[in-house]
């Protein structure tokens, strides 16, 4: 995740609200980015740059630790040393509002509306403004602009973990969460551009999750294997990443089915 800080890394605390104190963290670069350009047009002699942290740290030690915790704040300009001490610091963790308004509508869609974009070939733009609409106004969960983070899956897609440079062993199949929807969408459609003919119909089983519920079921027994869970980070579109260090291709959705993987050429 990414955060405005300055040179040292020291994180650039705000106060949107009365007297509230927050400092953000993004999910997406660009909005840290967009952050880091609206406070250096406020005071370019701010010395600021976007700086990179790790979502479980983060998580654990600071969305989801003391409130209380002592932080001290330096105004900008002054001496090392001086600042005040306080307590309180809200930590906001913001999504993509695209992302945002992606879990609305699927949690505010219907059959029905599934139905009538298949009779008129698509979402028109009425549709879509009426969707929008729903999803506002009357979506259950993701209501807020942070710390309810929506988790995106495709219930059969899978990717491979191929072994590291010297080690034996098979491909390690895992089950890729998104917290981008339009990275998610856009790779099942690169995957299904190569599939066969028989399979290139199939309609995604897209599935819905916040974060926050995501740890919680981590954290309690399971029948699942979380080893062979990995989250996805966001992406710009059309950016060659990589879910790890280790080189990594997703698999035949319908592996059962045989076929081809997007690595393959």
């Amino acid at each position: 995740v990414f955060a405005v800080t300055d040179s040292n890394g020291a994180g650039v605390v705000l106060k949107p609200e009365n007297d509230t104190s927050v400092f953000y963290f993004f999910l997406n670069p660009m909005q840290a980015n967009a952050t880091l350009t609206q406070l250096k047009g406020a005071n370019d002699e701010m010395d600021l740059k976007v700086s990179a942290f790790s979502l479980g740290k983060i998580w654990f030690n600071l969305l989801n630790g003391d409130p209380e915790r002592e932080v001290k704040l330096t105004s900008p300009g002054a001496e090392d040393g001086e600042g005040e001490t306080t307590k309180g610091v809200e930590y906001r963790l913001v999504p993509d509002t695209r992302d945002l308004l992606g879990a609305r509508m699927l949690l505010t869609m219907t059959p029905e509306d599934g139905e009538a974009m298949k009779e008129s070939g698509g979402m028109t733009p009425e549709m879509a403004q009426a969707a929008i609409k729903k999803a506002m106004e009357d979506s259950p969960k993701f209501k807020s602009t942070y710390n309810e983070i929506p988790v995106f899956t495709i219930a059969q897609m899978r990717m491979q973990k191929q072994p590291s440079e010297g080690e034996e062993g098979e491909p390690i199949t895992l089950l890729p969460m998104y917290f981008s929807m339009q990275n998610m969408v856009g790779t099942w459609q690169e995957f299904m551009k190569q599939a066969p003919t028989d399979v290139q119909g199939v309609e995604p089983a897209i599935n819905l999750m916040s974060l926050k519920d995501l740890v919680e079921m981590m954290q309690k027994e399971s029948e699942i294997d979380w080893r062979h869970v990995v989250l996805v980070p966001p992406a710009p579109v059309g950016a060659d990443s990589e879910t790890s260090a280790s080189t990594a291709t997703v698999a035949d959705p319908m592996a059962q089915m045989g076929g081809a993987t997007l690595g393959d050429e």
